[in-house]
């Protein structure tokens, strides 16, 4: 699902997707009966043989080195995930290494979100699996600890759980985003087998998915802004920011925000009222989980 074949497909896109205007090749773009640019005006743009780029796009040769790598995302005009995207895929083929062990949250991480009760606040790890959300996380998206161990991660949630399309004002943007910074992540770890489970999962059970899966658009989430409503206190508009852990490698903190003085600031406040009031079930998660982490 996510190996070295990737690169050919993600410069397959990349040529479909750019217009000889935007290439500057102004002079041939008449008399096209497709957008995209043809295989020697990359090689020409790039400065490499045709032959050579045609390999890299059958996927007979998977290692072009960092001044090809740096011309070809040069000649697509790609943005900085995008370069990064294309410099993994182009890494020399790696031994299939054993199963990275079980992530785990350090106590402290576990305590610091607990402690932001006006805050939604989650850590998510590898493939974007949620590792640890506080209360109001858990109110305002999904109650991760009443879901199977291997099902508690993000992208599966909003692609396959229905209620993620009722969280998420703007769920179709929302989902492609999530699914495209986990084909980041599969370009950094070709062989991650939990990841092609994953990935294999999506593929059957969501058009969608497939659909975004090999448009092999990747997306690198920093920081941005996200529409969500609750069915116990209406529509809440979050900023957020995504803050990666130093030491603690493949963890990133995602914490969410609300504007001083809005509505979205008065609905998130009357959240946390709900469960610090004991009405769990009015904000979306059972007694028992409540302070649990995962």
């Amino acid at each position: 699902m996510t190996g070295r074949t990737d690169l050919g497909d993600f410069l397959r896109k990349c040529r479909a997707g750019l217009s000889p205007e935007e290439a500057g090749l102004d002079g041939l773009a008449t008399g096209r009966r497709v957008r995209g640019l043809r295989r020697e005006e990359v090689a020409m743009l790039a400065g490499v043989s045709v032959d050579y780029y045609t390999r890299l796009e059958q996927g007979r040769h998977s290692s072009p080195s960092e001044a090809v790598v740096e011309a070809l995302g040069r000649v697509f005009r790609l943005d900085a995930a995008a370069r990064a995207h294309l410099a993994d895929l182009a890494r020399p083929v790696r031994r299939a290494a054993e199963q990275a062990p079980p992530q785990r949250v350090r106590p402290a991480m576990q305590q610091l979100i607990a402690s932001m009760t006006d805050h939604p606040a989650l850590i998510l790890g590898r493939r974007t699996d949620v590792l640890a959300a506080n209360p109001l996380a858990r109110a305002l998206l999904t109650d991760w600890t009443s879901l199977a161990p291997r099902h508690r991660n993000y992208v599966r949630w909003i692609v396959l759980d229905p209620a993620a399309r009722e969280v998420f004002l703007d769920w179709p943007t929302v989902a492609a985003e999530a699914v495209g910074t986990l084909r980041l992540y599969a370009g950094r770890h070709p062989d991650d087998v939990r990841l092609n489970e994953l990935v294999g999962e999506l593929t059957i059970k969501s058009a969608d998915f497939r659909t975004w899966w090999n448009g092999h658009q990747v997306h690198e989430r920093t920081h941005g802004t996200k529409r969500m409503t609750h069915a116990a206190v209406g529509p809440i508009t979050l900023r957020y920011e995504a803050l990666a852990l130093p030491g603690d490698p493949d963890q990133t903190l995602f914490v969410y925000n609300t504007d001083p003085g809005s509505a979205s600031h008065d609905n998130l406040r009357l959240l946390g009222l709900l469960l610090t009031k004991g009405q769990p079930e009015a904000a979306g998660e059972p007694e028992s989980t409540r302070t649990r982490g995962l």
